[in-house]
């Protein structure tokens, strides 16, 4: 090896470096180790990466079936996910990515079968049907409890007689019930009365059918096939679609919000942030300091950081210090990414150990919270010390507001909180040369913390500012609820 030569560490860096080289099926691979080693971490990094090999999926893809390229980057996502599952936004990016798929095959399907109408039926303009709605710009996750509330007949016989032209409340499809629901060729007469949502079915579905939901015996569920065969079909029918050029425009225009998320942010800093105020923040965040910063042109205000001990307290240092995160990993991605400090803009900063912050928060006006994920309710997953910080924010009646990127948004709930949290080593909390205090105690080490909804009063995305309660709007506007499940 040459003397002057320096060798990089693994990272987010040398892999950007070798997609331009490597094939795709060994960049997979590249990028499942570097995920089980962590060497890639945190969110923004993850999705750098995972956009960037995702582009090179679909641009060595060959063919223009809509439904086989789905399948391909389904199976990367699946493959990917699994390698770390703790970092969301993997999974965010590839279900971004099959919507960009989904979205470029409806806009060009002139004339073809409308999106959430299954393939073989015509779209009736005579009278209304509940069975060819008009398609929404968006549709209910299967996770949501409202799913099961949209369940329609499957046979349009029923209410056929009820039709007619001369009436407008006529022409609407009587109450759904369970025998119109789920009996659909039952001959039984209509049940007017609540009772009759609670009532048993008069026939069941045939053994030899597939329930929705269920898997069929090629190992797929029924509704993933039909979906499947769907793109399908109108891929065929689109011959001069440039499927994957416009996928692949879609994909730059992704990695273009996710270079640009944080400077949308700050740009709003100046709406929420007031003269004299008192900040309370912790971690080494890109995006909280560089929206401190944007308010720090117009304003004079003072901030409190939590050093975050064991786990952020050396970036939060040299972050405040510097304005670098980490000198000692010069591959680090972050690290070019430079700014001057918050003192050098004039603004006093008091770092704390996290000890003092039910003490201080008192005086504190307002809590600014950066976050790993944020999930489809409304909680969120930060770095370890954010739920003791919201809970004594909501204490003391304290406003608490979480910057995110709308990348970091996911259709999960969180069904099991426990899963979602990554621990570290237990040695940066009791060292282990304290052999006999060890040997006596259990010591955990979370990185990160499950902060509720209830606990925040608003998040601020790279689209504006909204309640936790309305997060599912965006949910339901980025992701397709085909692919909510990978």
């Amino acid at each position: 090896m040459a003397q002057g030569a320096t060798v990089q560490a693994p990272g987010l860096s040398t892999f950007l470096k070798s997609l331009k080289t490597t094939p795709v099926d060994p960049s997979v691979e590249h990028l499942i180790s570097l995920l089980k080693r962590r060497q890639i971490r945190n969110s923004r990094p993850c999705a750098l990466a995972t956009t960037a090999l995702l582009l090179r999926v679909v641009g060595e893809f060959k063919g223009r079936d809509a439904a086989k390229l789905v399948e391909r980057i389904r199976q990367v996502g699946r493959r990917l996910t699994s390698a770390q599952p703790r970092e969301v936004v993997v999974g965010n990016i590839v279900r971004r990515v099959l919507g960009l798929v989904r979205e470029v095959v409806d806009e060009n399907a002139d004339g073809q079968t409308p999106t959430g109408s299954e393939p073989g039926h015509a779209t009736p303009h005579a009278h209304h049907d509940s069975l060819h709605r008009p398609s929404l710009n968006s549709s209910i996750s299967t996770f949501s409890p409202l799913k099961h509330a949209v369940a329609e007949p499957m046979h349009t016989s029923i209410y056929a007689d009820n039709m007619s032209d001369s009436s407008e409340l006529s022409r609407r499809p009587p109450l759904l019930t369970s025998h119109t629901s789920y009996a659909p060729t039952s001959t039984a007469p209509l049940v007017n009365s609540l009772f009759g949502l609670f009532s048993q079915p008069a026939e069941t579905p045939s053994n030899t059918s597939t329930p929705t939901g269920q898997t069929s015996p090629n190992g797929k569920s029924t509704l993933t096939a039909l979906n499947l065969e769907r793109l399908a079909d109108l891929s065929r029918g689109q011959p001069t679609l440039d499927l994957k050029g416009e996928v692949m425009e879609g994909i730059r225009e992704l990695q273009d919000e996710l270079e640009t998320s944080d400077k949308q942010i700050a740009e709003v800093a100046l709406e929420h942030i007031h003269a004299n105020e008192i900040i309370l923040t912790h971690t080494a965040s890109t995006t909280v300091q560089k929206f401190l910063l944007f308010a720090a042109r117009k304003r004079k205000f003072t901030v409190v950081h939590a050093e975050t001990y064991p786990h952020d307290h050396t970036a939060t240092h040299g972050i405040l210090l510097t304005g670098k995160k980490r000198e000692s990993n010069p591959d680090d991605d972050e690290d070019s990414d430079r700014w001057k400090p918050l003192t050098e803009a004039g603004i006093q900063v008091y770092v704390i150990p996290d000890s003092h912050i039910f003490a201080i928060m008192s005086r504190v006006n307002k809590v600014i919270l950066a976050t790993h994920t944020v999930l489809a309710n409304g909680s969120l997953v930060a770095a370890a010390g954010a739920h003791m910080i919201a809970k004594a924010a909501k204490e003391h009646k304290t406003p608490v507001v979480v910057l995110s990127g709308v990348y970091k948004l996911s259709p999960v709930y969180p069904f099991d909180i426990d899963e979602l949290i990554e621990h570290g080593d237990a040695g940066s909390v009791v060292p282990y040369e304290d052999g006999e205090f060890v040997d006596k105690v259990d010591v955990e080490n979370p990185l990160y913390d499950y902060v509720p909804a209830d606990l925040v009063d608003l998040y601020i995305t790279n689209l504006g500012g909204h309640a936790p309660s309305y997060l599912y709007r965006i949910v339901a506007d980025h992701y397709r609820s085909e692919d909510i499940t990978l």
